[in-house]
């Protein structure tokens, strides 16, 4: 009888290892790209686990190796803020919806392009036009250097923010909401303060050094929660299209 009881306790230990060892998958706004760094499709990992033991990368390649994250629990609870307050604070700082990239030239405020650069990679939009409102565009940056930072304070490098979704029409609302679950009428996305980051790819820079996209994950969700206290934005883990959906409130 114990022999059976160890056999299935080995039995199921084996399962939970296998369940707990896959990553996430999807994306919001396109498809993935050849050079991102993506966690293996399957079962969607809720939150990122410390790792203590990860040691300084050393020079030369290396392949999936580990970082230091600082575990802060379930990212479903910490990133939670309901459309309802993230589209108060976008219709006050926003602008007016566009219905076309000319539009964009011609809005109440001015708007910023955003276009791939040192500190973010902006992914092939489908649904989206690559302009944000001045305050949106500064957190952008600030995301994508504090993430660089980050990085480098764990001794590594070589990789980049995926910003996947910007500024959408009403019109690429109605369409997307025929394929994403999450997409929404009353999107935020269309007064140009809000933008969403995959938190499955990752712009890699060097393919012989790579990184545990768990852990990468967990370093974006680090940045995000600092920069949340600090009341710069609002943050909404979405479950279904795998990305941080991301709006500026000040």
């Amino acid at each position: 009888m114990n022999i059976r009881r160890s056999l299935i306790a080995g039995f199921l230990a084996c399962i939970s290892l296998a369940f707990t060892t896959v990553g996430c998958g999807g994306s919001d706004d396109a498809a993935s790209t050849a050079d991102s760094v993506a966690i293996d499709t399957g079962v969607v990992i809720d939150s990122v686990e410390a790792t203590p033991q990860a040691t300084p990368l050393k020079k030369g390649r290396y392949s999936n190796a580990r970082i230091k994250v600082n575990y802060f629990g379930s990212f479903r609870e910490a990133f939670n803020d309901s459309n309802k307050y993230q589209y108060a604070h976008a219709e006050r700082l926003g602008i007016d919806p566009v219905y076309s990239i000319r539009d964009c030239y011609h809005t109440k405020r001015p708007i910023v392009k955003i276009e791939s650069n040192e500190l973010y990679e902006v992914d092939k939009l489908t649904h989206s036009l690559p302009f944000l409102v001045p305050e949106a565009a500064t957190l952008l940056e600030d995301i994508g250097r504090n993430f660089i930072d980050s990085l480098a304070k764990r001794g590594a490098d070589g990789y980049r923010v995926k910003v996947t979704s910007l500024l959408r029409t009403p019109s690429t609302v109605k369409r997307l909401r025929r394929v994403n679950i999450n997409a929404s009428d009353s999107s935020t996305h269309q007064f140009g303060t809000t933008f969403d980051l995959s938190y499955n790819h990752f712009h890699c820079l060097d393919s012989t050094r790579t990184i545990n996209g768990n852990d990468l994950k967990g370093l974006l969700g680090e940045v995000l929660r600092d920069l949340r206290n600090q009341g710069r934005c609002l943050v909404k883990y979405e479950y279904k299209t795998a990305c941080f959906h991301i709006t500026a409130i000040r």
